[in-house]
């Protein structure tokens, strides 16, 4: 990891702007005869637009090497997984989903529900459908079921689809499997990447058209998710994962190497920044981060992620630090300093803040309870965490009466003049003209 020293050097490494879209670079540039990613995805949306199961089952083919006979899990193959998953995972999965689902209704207690008053008001709706992306093939995802399944259910959404890539034996992880069936999703597909969130924008003659697509996933899925928005509504651009630590000396470093560890073991493109006071501490970090990579199962990935992304920065206060936290925006924020309640109200921008050593952003990813799909990038400047909202529309309600048509009549009908519009002024002259008047 390379270390910077000062405020002043820092800023323009960590102040960003948003061109990405939220998109992953792919590290390596393609050859001449591959084609870009955008034109790749564009292909694959238009042949599962106009081609449906076909196209569904020849991408699966010839993206995920598995030939499939059928595109939907059974109600046996989920029973069947119950029988491969162990007991605790099982238990720690319904533990997680308990603690997600009493979070996410907290907030739907908390938020402002349909209303009428002086004539004025909002009636707020769940979404009909939504579906959502898992990541998956060669490994298990659980979690990001929890995360996005469970506050769409809270949210009172009718149909919750799940669409995860198959296995090489075009089988699905009985984890992933076991977790839908905990957060009572309704149904799951055996299909993944662009062909996957084409289906759930377009429809086909078996995996339905949704309303909102949601969860994370590769470069392919993401643009995909960028190209069928307008026509269905998506959660965000998620991109590589990303931590900023905010230590001082009171910070231990195992603790900080570890946290950073454990968001480079992500993708080779994670984000891993520790901003602190002390000098020694970015030295033991360093030492610590060395000694614990040797012994992780997935140190080559998270090797090159703290090489290229991984920085330690030494400032002179927390506050300078919080500083740069606000400019670079990062999805994780984990404040390890004296007193660090105090610093919560000055972090503007973040996808989730975690308080002390006690609250790792595993424990976030996992079990706390609100879902660790949240605004990469730099995006968290104006977007936030998925929550509730993003399962509810609201739909205005005007009601006036009589008077109330007396009283802005006038206003409303200089203003509609005055653009032009005489027809609109119209509609509201008829309607205060006296009923003979109008009979003339």
């Amino acid at each position: 990891m390379r270390i910077i020293e000062g405020f002043e050097k820092a800023k323009p490494l960590l102040t960003r702007e948003v061109t990405h879209f939220g998109l992953a670079v792919s590290p390596e540039r393609p050859s001449k005869k591959e084609l870009p990613t955008e034109e790749v995805v564009k292909r694959i949306l238009v042949d599962v637009r106009d081609k449906g199961d076909r196209a569904l089952f020849s991408y699966t083919k010839k993206l995920d090497r598995v030939e499939l006979s059928s595109l939907e899990i059974t109600r046996s193959e989920i029973s069947d997984a119950y029988k491969k998953v162990d007991k605790r995972l099982i238990a720690a999965l319904k533990l997680a989903a308990n603690r997600i689902e009493r979070f996410h209704s907290a907030c739907k207690q908390r938020l402002v529900s349909s209303f009428l008053i002086h004539g004025l008001g909002r009636q707020v709706r769940p979404l009909d459908r939504v579906g959502i992306y898992v990541p998956g093939g060669t490994a298990a995802y659980p979690s990001t079921v929890l995360m996005t399944a469970i506050p769409a259910r809270v949210a009172g959404v009718k149909e919750i689809i799940v669409v995860t890539p198959p296995q090489e034996d075009s089988t699905i992880p009985p984890a992933a499997l076991v977790a839908c069936d905990i957060a009572k999703v309704n149904r799951i597909f055996k299909i993944g990447g662009a062909q996957a969130i084409a289906a759930l924008a377009f429809g086909t003659e078996s995996v339905p058209k949704v309303d909102k697509i949601c969860g994370p996933g590769n470069v392919f899925v993401v643009t995909a998710k960028k190209m069928v928005y307008g026509t269905v509504d998506i959660d965000g651009l998620q991109g590589p994962s990303e931590i900023v630590i905010v230590a001082d000396d009171t910070a231990t470093a195992s603790h900080c190497a570890a946290d950073l560890i454990a968001q480079a073991e992500h993708d080779p493109q994670a984000s891993a920044i520790l901003i602190t006071t002390s000098s020694k501490l970015a030295e033991d970090v360093q030492s610590e981060s060395k000694l614990q990579l040797s012994k992780l199962e997935r140190r080559n990935i998270a090797r090159i992620a703290l090489k290229s992304q991984g920085i330690i920065v030494l400032v002179d206060s927390t506050d300078e630090a919080i500083d740069l936290v606000n400019l670079y925006a990062p999805e994780h924020v984990l404040l390890m300093v004296r007193n660090p309640s105090r610093y919560i109200r000055k972090i503007r921008n973040a996808g989730c803040i975690f308080i002390g050593d006690s609250s790792p952003v595993a424990l976030g990813d996992y079990i706390a309870g609100p879902s660790h799909v949240l605004p990469t990038g730099g995006s968290a400047r104006f977007s936030s965490p998925l929550g509730i909202e993003d399962f509810l529309k609201v739909t205005n309600v005007i009601a006036l009466d009589g008077a109330a048509m007396k009283e802005l009549g006038q206003a409303a009908i200089t203003i509609a003049e005055a653009e032009g519009f005489k027809g609109h002024a119209q509609t509201i002259k008829i309607r205060l003209q006296p009923t003979k008047e109008r009979a003339k």
